[in-house]
């Protein structure tokens, strides 16, 4: 029976003591601890809300930088036997194939099949795969978009002291 009150004592004391923490930390001034907990609640889906906030504002900023400094867009998939890459721009990229084949050669890949399209706009297709009288590194989708990107830039820059 001693055990038992003992035990109850320390867990009324150690519960007592995390709920003086969870009002110290959610600024609460309740007494209860339904309502402690209830004011626990309501700052935690706060601060929900605010990281959402804060993660939108990111991705605008983000999305009106890439917009003014770069407008092109690109996508990587990893085929069977190759890569997928895609380039596209709502505006003419004079120029930007030249980039993007040399970043090709740099990275080791042939293209097996191209499509590319310089009308209202600029859309580049491409498979590429690693050729065989490369290095024997295998590539993945990340370095090809930073092979790409790198080459994306390069062409962006030309582009800005030109102007």
């Amino acid at each position: 029976m001693k055990n038992v009150v003992s035990r109850e004592r320390r867990m009324a004391a150690a519960t007592c003591k995390k709920m003086r923490t969870l009002r110290s930390i959610t600024n609460s001034h309740a007494d209860s601890k339904t309502s402690i907990i209830l004011d626990a609640t309501k700052y935690i889906d706060e601060l929900k809300h605010r990281v959402e906030r804060i993660n939108q504002e990111i991705a605008m900023a983000q999305n009106s930088t890439c917009q003014k400094s770069c407008p092109v867009q690109l996508r990587v998939e990893a085929q069977d036997k190759g890569f997928l890459i895609k380039v596209f721009s709502e505006r003419c990229c004079g120029g930007l194939l030249v980039f993007l084949l040399e970043a090709f050669e740099e990275l080791g890949l042939d293209i097996l099949q191209a499509r590319v399209s310089c009308s209202e706009g600029f859309l580049f297709e491409a498979v590429g795969v690693k050729d065989d009288q490369g290095s024997s590194e295998c590539l993945n989708v990340q370095d090809i978009k930073r092979g790409v990107w790198k080459a994306i830039q390069n062409w962006s820059n030309q582009v800005k002291e030109r102007a």
